[in-house]
Protein backbone atom coordinates (compact mmCIF):
# COMPACT_ATOMS: atom_id res chain seq x y z
CA UNK A 1 0.00 0.00 0.00
CA UNK A 2 2.81 2.43 0.87
CA UNK A 3 4.45 1.75 -2.51
CA UNK A 4 1.22 2.57 -4.35
CA UNK A 5 0.79 5.83 -2.41
CA UNK A 6 4.42 6.80 -3.10
CA UNK A 7 4.02 6.06 -6.82
CA UNK A 8 0.79 8.06 -6.96
CA UNK A 9 2.44 11.02 -5.21
CA UNK A 10 5.44 10.92 -7.55
CA UNK A 11 3.17 10.71 -10.58
CA UNK A 12 1.13 13.69 -9.38
CA UNK A 13 4.29 15.72 -8.70
CA UNK A 14 5.62 14.95 -12.18
CA UNK A 15 2.30 15.96 -13.73
CA UNK A 16 2.25 19.25 -11.82
CA UNK A 17 5.87 20.00 -12.73
CA UNK A 18 5.14 19.32 -16.39
CA UNK A 19 2.05 21.51 -16.27
CA UNK A 20 4.14 24.45 -15.06
CA UNK A 21 6.89 23.96 -17.64
CA UNK A 22 5.40 26.50 -20.05
CA UNK A 23 6.14 30.18 -20.58
CA UNK A 24 2.86 31.11 -18.85
CA UNK A 25 3.33 32.84 -15.52
CA UNK A 26 4.94 35.81 -13.82
CA UNK A 27 8.65 36.21 -14.58
CA UNK A 28 11.45 38.32 -13.17
CA UNK A 29 13.54 39.43 -16.18
CA UNK A 30 17.28 39.41 -15.69
CA UNK A 31 19.61 41.57 -17.80
CA UNK A 32 21.94 39.34 -19.81
CA UNK A 33 24.89 41.69 -19.32
CA UNK A 34 24.54 43.02 -15.75
CA UNK A 35 22.69 39.98 -14.32
CA UNK A 36 20.46 42.43 -12.43
CA UNK A 37 16.65 42.29 -12.26
CA UNK A 38 15.10 44.61 -14.85
CA UNK A 39 11.37 44.03 -14.71
CA UNK A 40 8.51 41.65 -14.11
CA UNK A 41 6.62 40.29 -17.11
CA UNK A 42 3.37 38.32 -17.02
CA UNK A 43 3.01 35.82 -19.85
CA UNK A 44 -0.48 34.51 -20.55
CA UNK A 45 -1.84 31.90 -22.95
CA UNK A 46 -5.01 32.25 -24.99
CA UNK A 47 -6.00 29.59 -27.52
CA UNK A 48 -2.45 28.21 -27.60
CA UNK A 49 -0.85 31.62 -28.26
CA UNK A 50 1.32 33.28 -25.61
CA UNK A 51 1.75 37.02 -25.04
CA UNK A 52 3.41 39.01 -22.29
CA UNK A 53 3.14 42.44 -20.67
CA UNK A 54 5.47 44.37 -18.39
CA UNK A 55 3.92 44.56 -14.91
CA UNK A 56 6.76 46.22 -13.01
CA UNK A 57 10.11 47.90 -13.60
CA UNK A 58 12.72 47.14 -10.93
CA UNK A 59 14.48 50.53 -11.02
CA UNK A 60 12.33 53.06 -9.10
CA UNK A 61 13.75 55.90 -11.22
CA UNK A 62 12.35 54.29 -14.41
CA UNK A 63 8.71 53.84 -13.34
CA UNK A 64 7.48 56.38 -15.89
CA UNK A 65 9.67 55.12 -18.76
CA UNK A 66 8.23 55.28 -22.26
CA UNK A 67 9.38 53.51 -25.40
CA UNK A 68 10.97 56.40 -27.28
CA UNK A 69 12.81 54.10 -29.70
CA UNK A 70 9.74 52.04 -30.71
CA UNK A 71 8.77 52.36 -34.36
CA UNK A 72 5.21 51.02 -34.11
CA UNK A 73 2.08 52.03 -32.15
CA UNK A 74 4.04 51.59 -28.90
CA UNK A 75 6.21 54.67 -29.61
CA UNK A 76 5.88 57.07 -26.70
CA UNK A 77 3.80 54.61 -24.65
CA UNK A 78 4.56 53.74 -21.02
CA UNK A 79 6.62 50.57 -20.66
CA UNK A 80 4.62 49.41 -17.63
CA UNK A 81 1.56 47.71 -19.09
CA UNK A 82 3.15 47.39 -22.54
CA UNK A 83 2.84 44.12 -24.44
CA UNK A 84 6.39 43.05 -25.29
CA UNK A 85 5.80 39.38 -26.21
CA UNK A 86 3.31 38.34 -28.88
CA UNK A 87 2.41 35.43 -31.14
CA UNK A 88 4.44 32.73 -29.37
CA UNK A 89 3.26 29.11 -29.84
CA UNK A 90 4.48 25.69 -28.77
CA UNK A 91 6.78 24.18 -31.37
CA UNK A 92 5.36 20.64 -31.69
CA UNK A 93 8.72 19.11 -32.64
CA UNK A 94 10.88 20.88 -30.05
CA UNK A 95 10.91 21.56 -26.28
CA UNK A 96 10.40 25.28 -26.81
CA UNK A 97 7.87 27.92 -27.81
CA UNK A 98 8.58 30.21 -30.79
CA UNK A 99 7.02 31.86 -33.84
CA UNK A 100 6.40 35.20 -32.22
CA UNK A 101 8.22 38.40 -31.41
CA UNK A 102 9.67 40.14 -28.39
CA UNK A 103 10.26 43.87 -28.05
CA UNK A 104 13.21 45.36 -26.22
CA UNK A 105 11.72 48.63 -24.92
CA UNK A 106 15.22 50.00 -24.28
CA UNK A 107 16.11 50.13 -27.97
CA UNK A 108 12.72 49.67 -29.66
CA UNK A 109 13.91 46.62 -31.60
CA UNK A 110 11.68 43.65 -32.37
CA UNK A 111 13.27 40.22 -32.28
CA UNK A 112 12.01 36.79 -33.25
CA UNK A 113 11.74 34.90 -29.98
CA UNK A 114 12.25 31.39 -28.64
CA UNK A 115 11.29 30.53 -25.06
CA UNK A 116 12.52 27.35 -23.39
CA UNK A 117 11.47 26.43 -19.84
CA UNK A 118 14.38 25.07 -17.80
CA UNK A 119 14.81 23.60 -14.32
CA UNK A 120 11.29 22.12 -14.30
CA UNK A 121 9.77 25.49 -15.25
CA UNK A 122 11.58 27.54 -12.59
CA UNK A 123 13.53 29.48 -15.23
CA UNK A 124 12.81 30.52 -18.79
CA UNK A 125 15.54 30.86 -21.41
CA UNK A 126 14.44 33.72 -23.66
CA UNK A 127 16.33 34.02 -26.94
CA UNK A 128 15.81 37.00 -29.23
CA UNK A 129 16.95 36.70 -32.88
CA UNK A 130 17.68 39.18 -35.63
CA UNK A 131 18.87 37.17 -38.63
CA UNK A 132 21.60 34.76 -37.49
CA UNK A 133 22.41 36.87 -34.43
CA UNK A 134 20.80 36.29 -31.04
CA UNK A 135 21.02 37.06 -27.37
CA UNK A 136 19.78 35.09 -24.39
CA UNK A 137 18.29 36.06 -21.09
CA UNK A 138 17.32 33.70 -18.28
CA UNK A 139 14.14 34.80 -16.55
CA UNK A 140 13.15 33.52 -13.10
CA UNK A 141 9.63 32.39 -12.27
CA UNK A 142 7.90 34.47 -9.60
CA UNK A 143 4.63 32.51 -9.63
Amino acid sequence: MKTWITLAALSMAATLAGAQATPAGLWKTIDDETKQEKSTVRIVEKDGVFSGRVEKIADPAKQDSVCEQCTDARKGQKVIGMQIVEGVKKNPDEPYWDGGQILDPNNGKLYRVRMTPKDGGKTLEVRGFIGPFYRNQTWQRVE
